[in-house]
């Protein structure tokens, strides 16, 4: 019978060990909140996605496992909830879809007038964007950022690569934002 009470490596039982989770957790909350606001750019869908997280991951705790990255199975867990919601998102309401196209193809217009390191980082394709912000602003490893994304270590290194040398060509344009 489970009492929730068994012994766990480095005598701490199992309630003790979910509680340490649970507090590790809320201390990551502040960066699950950055990488929700860069994938939605919207404060209040990004406290909703942060949300669904928590209780995502809380409702599979137990397949956590020792050991691993929290921080890591927390932003896989949060880019699904996010893939999930747009693809929900662009069922339910065609016309939202239609608005964030049009909004993507004004940042690509205006390329020329980036004035700074924020607007230049969001004309990136999505997928060079993202690894970027995983590595650079999130502080993860190749190999942790690979594992958010699903994808081979080589492809991580490859989009963060081109990320950094699609910037720097935008930079040796004209693009300095820390020169206006």
């Amino acid at each position: 019978m489970d009492n929730g009470c068994e012994e766990t490596p480095g005598n701490l039982t199992a309630d003790e060990v979910l509680a340490n989770l649970r507090r590790e957790l809320a201390s990551l909350l502040p960066e699950l909140r950055a990488y929700a606001r860069f994938l939605v750019r919207d404060r209040f869908r990004s406290d909703d996605l942060v949300q669904d997280t928590v209780v995502r991951a809380l409702g599979s705790i137990a397949q956590f496992q020792q050991g691993t990255n929290l921080k890591a199975w927390l932003f896989t867990i949060l880019r699904n909830a996010f893939f999930e919601q747009s693809r929900r998102r662009r069922r339910e309401d065609a016309a939202m879809a239609a608005h964030a196209q049009t909004a993507a193809g004004g940042l690509q217009q205006h390329h020329g007038e980036i004035s700074d390191m924020s607007r230049m980082l969001w004309t990136l394709p999505p997928l060079l964007r993202e690894a970027l912000v995983l590595v650079g602003a999130q502080e993860l490893t190749h190999e942790e950022a690979a594992k958010v994304c699903n994808v081979p270590i080589g492809t991580m290194r490859a989009r963060v690569s081109r990320a950094r040398s699609k910037l720097a060509e935008a930079f040796a344009e004209g693009a300095r934002p820390w020169e206006a």
